[in-house]
């Protein structure tokens, strides 16, 4: 069977000249972006997953496509282990002198840094610019006169700060911070939990564009002074309002050659994780209010249909990418896994056109897949879609599986085992993370099964809106047969749910099986 790689659940872009929000229906959180020339790259968190800190790449602010991570995996002891919510939270990009420069923190270790001279290419190793827990969100910024700073915030979970945000003098390399920094916005009183910010400057102002509220209720401040420490004025300039859009907040600005200001948002749909929107910004005073402001207060509600930005021409339409062929002699840009990378987990030579995953034991003292680093997934696509892979499975020992997977606090499973008699038996499997208000104990249950002729099948799930889902199998790829009742996915720790395969040993014994997965399919939802 051959897939359509095009055939796409969620397209921002309306061909008619404007686009619809999300622009981005993944769960590409804390997004911050810039311009340089014609081109636009927008970078997001990836905590945990690997390769991390994706790098995605539009020529017009719609369509987007992942083009790069920036590293290949966390490089810090113990993210060979799954490290739920931990490692790569908010980055900031930015371009100066010639280079592209990532910006970053890992709450429990400190801020790194990356450059490259294409971005397209390989970035330089994380480089530590600070060892400390509890800074997080940096951003640097370059003045005029070649002074560097770096703006960041707190994570109150480990630092036990909150709220406040603080400037830092650094080395124009970005190597190196030069002082311990001032405070120079306290929003305790008026902008509760604030984070996340972005230093510009415009006209004479220090603008930093902060998120403030909170993830879900939140709305964004501006602040704004003559002087880069301050004093600071500030103005909400988006928050929900009678729109749909809660908490629109934390993201990047960009200015295009055009003359026109757009600012990029996530939203948090549960599930769905923190989804991107394009609001347009316009410039009053010198304060820049963004999407429209549709009751006379001076403060945007989100846009979910605009005209699509001035770029001087039209672009092909492009989404980020989701089905796989396994044609490539690498994995697609899409996939991540939970923990650093093992290539003894997989091959796509050994059966070529294929993806082959071993049945990899899980790691020591693990009892259930919530913690095993070995799961392929990919982020959520759209609100509704259809996610269908082709495997053949090839057991050796007991306790070898595969299969497909829907992941969270709360997860479900359909994976393919060999009975005792050798028979073949697919196999729904409910589990329980034990965290994040996961309503059962911490371990996992079968609910349902069903006997197969061979070690050849097709799996498939439907999700659809408020992120309810169906599993499914056939024999021949055509009459797809329901097993089990409806599951309603939820989100994991900071991140939406994920979609993907998997192969495991639940013995905790090394062997030579394995599962070749043909194909793997990501259709819109069938009317």
């Amino acid at each position: 069977m051959k897939i359509n790689l095009n055939n796409h659940a969620w397209v921002a872009d309306m061909g008619d000249g404007t686009f619809q929000n999300p622009v981005l229906h993944a769960d590409y959180s804390d997004p911050d972006v810039i311009r340089v020339g014609s081109d636009f790259f927008l970078v997001a968190s990836s905590f945990a997953h690997t390769p991390g800190l994706p790098l995605l790449h539009s020529k017009d602010l719609v369509n987007w496509k992942i083009v790069n991570y920036v590293i290949d995996k966390v490089d810090l002891p113990g993210y060979d282990r799954v490290q739920h919510g931990k490692g790569i939270w908010a980055p900031s990009i930015r371009h100066y002198d010639g280079k592209f420069w990532v910006f970053v923190s890992t709450p429990d270790e400190g801020i790194f840094m990356s450059t490259a001279e294409d971005p397209f290419g390989k970035w330089s190793p994380l480089h530590m610019i600070k060892e400390v827990k509890g800074w997080i969100d940096p951003c640097p910024f370059w003045d005029e006169d070649g002074s560097a700073y770096l703006v960041h915030a707190f994570a109150h979970s480990r630092c036990g700060i909150k709220h406040k945000l603080k400037l830092c003098k650094m080395s124009p390399d970005g190597k190196q911070l030069l002082d311990e920094g001032e405070i120079i916005f306290d929003g305790t009183e008026n902008h509760p939990t604030m984070e996340g910010p972005k230093m510009y400057k415009r006209n004479g102002y220090y603008y930093i564009f902060a998120p403030a509220g909170g993830v879900k209720p939140g709305w964004q401040t501006i602040l704004r002074s003559k002087n880069i420490y301050g004093p600071y004025e500030d103005k909400i300039v988006l928050h929900q309002g009678d729109s749909p859009v809660n908490g629109p907040h934390q993201g990047g600005l960009v200015e295009l050659e055009s003359g026109e200001s757009w600012f990029m948002h996530f939203q948090d749909r549960d599930a769905y994780g923190r989804i991107v929107h394009l609001q347009p910004v316009r410039w009053v005073d010198d304060w820049p209010l963004m999407g429209v402001d549709t009751n006379g207060d001076g403060i945007g509600e989100p846009v979910l249909r605009y005209p699509k930005p001035n770029v001087g021409r039209e672009y092909p339409i492009e989404v980020p990418q989701t089905s796989d062929d396994f044609s490539a002699d690498r994995l697609g840009l899409q996939w991540q896994w939970q923990a650093n990378p093992n290539p003894a987990w997989y091959s796509l030579a050994e059966q070529p056109g294929h993806l082959r995953l071993f049945c990899t034991p899980l790691p020591e003292g693990v009892t259930a897949l919530y913690d095993a680093p070995h799961l392929l997934m990919q982020k959520f696509p759209a609100s509704e879609f259809i996610a269908t892979t082709k495997l053949g499975f090839s057991p050796e020992q007991p306790g070898d599986m595969a299969g497909l997977i829907v992941f969270g606090y709360s997860y479900r499973y359909l994976a393919l085992k060999q009975a005792d008699n050798g028979a073949f038996r697919l196999a729904l499997v409910h589990g329980e993370s034990g965290e994040g208000g996961s309503p059962g104990p911490a371990g996992e249950r079968e609910i349902a099964s069903a006997e197969l002729p061979s070690g050849t099948v097709y799996v498939r799930v439907d999700v659809r809106e408020t992120a309810e889902c169906r599993f499914s199998y056939s024999a021949d790829g055509d009459r797809f047969e329901p097993l089990g009742d409806v599951f309603a996915a939820v989100e994991a720790r900071w991140v939406g749910a994920k979609v993907g395969v998997f192969a495991a040993n639940m013995a905790g014994e090394a062997g030579k099986g394995c599962a070749d997965f043909a194909w793997f399919a990501v259709e819109p939802a069938a009317e």
